[in-house]
């Protein structure tokens, strides 16, 4: 009996797992960094990396859509593997990496406007998940840092911080500055979080065995429910 081509079915695949948990494909082209053996081996990552993400993004934001009562969740997106080596001296044609997450629909919707409700970068080396926003324009920096000044809004979220941290989530921004803001005293009960110019959280356990298995699922949705109050302050203060 012949088999039936799963890219002629118009239903989605259901996510299984990554291809295997070392991330190979992504070795490979780490010492093959050309047009030829990337297009000669492109299968290999689609199969293996890209449609497996895509599936799992669609499974988990559908799986924790009910954590955000109060805004809606954009469609999945995964990022292209192809480098922007404009202003890079590596030049570098692709990622070593696989990457993608399901953002709030709020603003244009994109991975600078708009907060992650989960984002997972899986590669050759290390991987992480986490959600946030990671970088905040002048005008969010602005609204933000005025919530977190804010007695009520500010204690809101350190209350929410705090948990994650207990429950062994990580702080993290592209820029943390080494003091506070100017004008800010620097004995500020929420000084730390004054010091971010963005504000995600990594996800404590990841576990690359389990990327094989629908494990890395269960794991993403336990974990970005646990988030979801931190992304809708996010979201709502710098709005």
């Amino acid at each position: 009996m012949a088999r039936t081509d799963p890219r002629a079915s118009s239903e989605p695949a259901a996510f299984t797992g990554f291809a295997d948990a070392a991330g190979s494909f992504f070795r490979r082209l780490a010492k093959n960094q050309d047009r030829a053996w990337f297009n000669a081996h492109k299968a290999e990552y689609e199969v293996g990396w890209q449609r497996p993400l895509e599936a799992l993004l669609r499974d988990v934001r559908e799986a924790i859509d009910g954590a955000y009562p109060h805004v809606d969740l954009a469609e999945p997106r995964v990022l292209r593997i192809h480098r922007d080596v404009r202003f890079s001296k590596d030049k570098s044609p692709y990622k070593t990496h696989v990457a993608g997450g399901v953002n709030l629909a709020v603003g244009d919707g994109s991975m600078t406007e708009a907060p992650a409700a989960v984002f997972l970068q899986v590669g050759a080396t290390a991987g992480f998940a986490g959600a946030g926003l990671y970088a905040m324009d002048p005008e969010k920096l602005a609204r933000f840092r005025a919530a977190v000044l804010d007695d009520a809004r500010g204690k809101e979220l350190a209350r929410i911080v705090a948990g994650l941290e207990k429950k062994g989530f990580t702080l993290g921004a592209a820029e943390t500055l080494k003091k506070v803001p100017k004008g800010v005293d620097p004995d500020h009960p929420r000084a730390e979080l004054l010091r971010h110019k963005g504000l995600v959280v990594l996800y404590p356990g990841f576990d690359r065995a389990a990327l094989t298995s629908r494990a890395v699922r269960d794991w993403l949705v336990k974990t970005s429910k646990q988030a979801a109050p931190l992304v809708e302050w996010i979201a709502f203060a710098t709005r």
